[in-house]
């Protein structure tokens, strides 16, 4: 320190020189009282003794001059502390001039004294800390001025130098001048500002002065970095997942998106919107609340047309030019049952021929629901239980088959119903009716009504008159139930018969679709008293079948002969003979 410097010992040099009574002396500054700065007595060629006979003294010029001569020895003395500064501020060389009075005889002396500097003052700064702003987006190399610092010292005690405390974004650039108004001082911009990593920056500028050992000052530096809009909005999530179910009320909360954005002031503040790339489904389906980021539902979601929906959402910032930021909300519509199984017929074989073998395949059915998972899943079944069944082929896919043999007599036609019912909670169902009707094979022959069919007819009937008639029932249908009648065989009995049978075609005919006996001619009970003839029922099948029935037909007499006289054989007696039944 300074102090130290003023407990070294002071080389006073005289030089006395009678040039025009002048004597120069140098002392330094802050040099303890009593310090001797010259022999003045000696030096003014006084003789030993007359400084303090001849009065050798100072003579006063109303300002303190800080020396005195001692009045025994003649010498020049500190008297108080000599300041260079407070003597001569900035001006060197500091020369003080001074008068010395001597008696007897009178004579006055000019002295000059020259106060020397010592480093006694560290650099000093106007305040102990400036503040000021720099932009974010200013660019590296820019120059901020600084005001220096000042030092009351003179020559290299006042040349100073500066450093700045550790940073990696400034640096300080001196220009030193002899002199120091001149010099410029400025703090120059190394590397970009980042205001979100680095609001404030706080620096030690240290002047350093030329003394030795040097004395410092020092200036601490407040930086604000002003923002400027170089951070987009970020969310606190890429992507958000939601899931609803589907039939949710309008203005149910489906999530709340959150995003930060690292400036300050407009440049923070956010707005949340749907990405421009946003269909018209999704935007007629959500909102978003532009400031909260609350996404709410303004649809009627139905799982079955769409069962996701990819949103993405935009935060932008108010800065110039705004910045943006996105993440994608994903929303996974979820099933609730509220679709009932479905069952369609894909193709129908019908009629279903009677005939038809145990498995054979009747319909394709196609049962779907719409719903998923369990709500999805179908279970199947047909009423009634016989003679049908289900048989699955692949998911969703049926057959009904046949499971026993068919009777079309018996049921010509059936009401299948397959049902179908859901996995849900509760199950809902669903049902499709199916029409079976049974087609017709000729697996009937026709059956009489009667095995035997007795008829009574009187003799002597008219040609062309009904005698009976029979009936043959076919229970098929169409071709295979339509039944012809024919005479097939059948003989005559009688008294002219000779006891033997003769065809019964030439006597009686049947209508072939009425199944109406008639007789052909008049019956004569005299020549025929039975005919006996089967009547055929033959139906329209392929192959045709056939059914037989007996007619037994009695001619009933009637007295229509006279008795007649024969003669007797071998010319005996006239008989008597009568051809009616006696």
């Amino acid at each position: 320190s300074w102090c130290a410097v003023l407990r070294v010992v002071v080389v006073v040099q005289a030089a006395w020189a009678l040039v025009a009574g002048q004597v120069r002396y140098s002392v330094a500054e802050e040099a303890k009282a009593g310090t001797v700065v010259g022999r003045l007595s000696q030096d003014l060629g006084l003789e030993a003794g007359d400084a303090e006979s001849r009065r050798l003294r100072l003579v006063s010029q109303g300002r303190r001059a800080s020396v005195e001569v001692s009045g025994a020895s003649g010498a020049l003395v500190v008297s108080s502390r000599l300041d260079r500064e407070e003597l001569c501020g900035k001006s060197a060389p500091c020369a003080l001039r001074l008068e010395v009075l001597v008696e007897r005889p009178l004579r006055v002396f000019h002295v000059e004294l020259e106060v020397s500097d010592i480093n006694d003052n560290a650099p000093l700064f106007r305040v102990n800390e400036e503040a000021f702003s720099i932009a974010e987006s200013s660019l590296p190399g820019s120059r901020f001025p600084l005001e220096g610092a000042s030092d009351a010292d003179v020559g290299a005690n006042a040349q100073l130098s500066y450093t700045l405390s550790p940073s990696e974004h400034f640096t300080i650039d001196y220009q030193g001048h002899n002199d120091q108004s001149a010099a410029s001082l400025a703090l120059v911009l190394t590397k970009p500002l980042d205001r979100e990593t680095l609001p404030v920056h706080r620096l030690v500028l240290t002047a350093s002065d030329g003394g030795r050992p040097s004395l410092t000052g020092t200036m601490e530096l407040l930086i604000s970095v002003l923002d400027a809009n170089d951070n987009a909005p970020q969310f606190n999530q890429s992507v958000y997942s939601v899931k609803v179910l589907e039939g949710s009320e309008p203005r149910t909360l489906l999530t709340t998106v959150s995003a930060t954005d690292l400036d300050e002031g407009i440049n923070s503040d956010i707005t949340y919107l749907f990405s421009r790339h946003v269909t018209a489904e999704v935007k007629d389906m959500f909102t978003i609340d532009e400031k909260k980021g609350e996404i709410r539902l303004q649809g009627k979601l139905d799982h079955e047309e769409i069962d996701s929906y990819e949103i993405t959402i935009e935060a932008r910032d108010k800065g110039f030019p705004p910045l943006s930021g996105h993440c994608k909300v994903f929303v996974q519509v979820l099933d609730v049952n509220d679709n009932a199984p479905e069952v369609w017929v894909t193709s129908l074989s019908v009629p279903v021929s009677e005939d038809a073998s145990v498995g054979t395949v009747v319909a394709l059915l196609s049962v779907s629901d719409r719903d998923s998972g369990p709500n999805g899943r179908v279970r199947c079944a047909v009423w009634p239980a016989s003679p049908f069944g289900l048989v699955s082929t692949f998911a969703g896919s049926y057959s009904l088959v046949l499971r026993e043999a068919l009777d079309r007599e018996r049921v010509s036609e059936y009401e299948v119903e397959v049902r179908a019912e859901d996995g849900g909670s509760p199950p809902l169902r669903g049902s499709r009716g199916v029409r079976v009707p049974v087609s017709d094979v000729n697996d009937n022959a026709p059956a009489f009504a009667q095995a035997v069919y007795t008829v009574l007819a009187r003799e002597n009937n008219a040609a062309g008159a009904e005698l009976a008639r029979v009936w043959a029932r076919d229970p098929d249908e169409a071709g295979n139930g339509r039944v012809s009648y024919s005479v097939w065989e059948g003989g005559v009995g009688g008294a002219s018969s000779g006891g033997g049978w003769r065809s019964a075609s030439s006597y009686v005919s049947v209508d072939a679709e009425s199944g109406r006996l008639w007789a052909l001619r008049p019956l004569d009970y005299e020549e025929v008293q039975v005919l006996q003839l089967e009547v055929r029922a033959v139906d329209a099948g392929e192959p045709p079948l056939c059914g037989n029935a007996t007619v037994q037909v009695f001619v009933v007499d009637e007295n229509d002969n006279a008795p007649a006289l024969l003669p007797a054989p071998g010319g005996g007696a006239w008989s008597v003979s009568s051809a009616e039944a006696a």
